[in-house]
């Protein structure tokens, strides 16, 4: 349904990213960040299952090609990454793509494990964004407090992870302004992804799906 392109960032530069197009031509646009083992099938296919539910959804290549086949080079290719420039400019100018070049009037962002932190600095950082759906990500607070987040804010997090442990879910979700939408699940990081079949649960995967399409749709159509 997608194909690769390539958008400008503020900077000038630009970056690849897949692009998936809803249907309707003036469809609202949705941001969807990487997981940390890069723009993968996984993540393509996500970004077209995202188009045929409505939403013209770009999902910028933020390793620039590279993907991580296990959790040492996944873990290498994050570190190099900077947050700053990914939020800055790639994410900036995936925001004015989906506006000018798709025509959508108002669009979100969401994103999953790196993508998930990615998706709370662009709801505190990338003005323009009308909402933020994200999944088990927390960002550094030195780089994007959860109290600056400033747009309709929904998080899915798995109680069964090491990663974004319920300690520092708790701990974030508490600093987070009135309002925001919270969903925790009976399941391990990483839930959503179907391609990871030891993590992988299917019930909390469509419920999900679910609540974030309700939220999505209910802010920004």
């Amino acid at each position: 349904m997608g194909q690769m392109i390539e958008f400008q960032r503020p900077d000038g530069a630009h970056s690849p990213a897949y692009l998936a197009t809803a249907s309707r031509p003036d469809a609202p646009g949705l941001i969807l960040l990487q997981e940390w083992w890069g723009l993968n099938e996984n993540i393509r296919a996500t970004a077209d299952r995202y188009a045929a539910a409505g939403f013209h959804t770009l999902a910028p290549d933020l390793y620039r090609g590279r993907q991580a086949s296990d959790a040492d080079e996944a873990s290498h290719l994050m570190s190099g990454l900077s947050f700053a420039d990914a939020t800055h400019q790639d994410l900036t100018g995936a925001l004015r793509h989906l506006r000018e070049a798709c025509g959508s009037p108002q669009v979100g962002v969401s994103g999953f494990c790196m993508g998930g932190a990615l998706t709370v600095a662009a709801a505190v950082h990338v003005k323009g964004l009308s909402a933020a759906s994200c999944f088990y990500g927390i960002p550094p607070a030195d780089f994007a407090a959860p109290q600056d987040v400033k747009i309709p804010f929904q998080g899915h997090y798995a109680d069964i992870d090491d990663w974004c442990t319920p300690t520092a879910v708790r701990a974030f979700v508490a600093q987070l302004p009135p309002g925001a939408e919270i969903h925790h699940y009976p399941a391990a990081h990483g839930f959503f992804n179907s391609s990871r079949a030891h993590v992988f649960d299917a019930a909390c995967a469509e419920l999900a799906w679910q609540r974030t399409l309700a939220f999505l749709r209910a802010q920004l159509c």
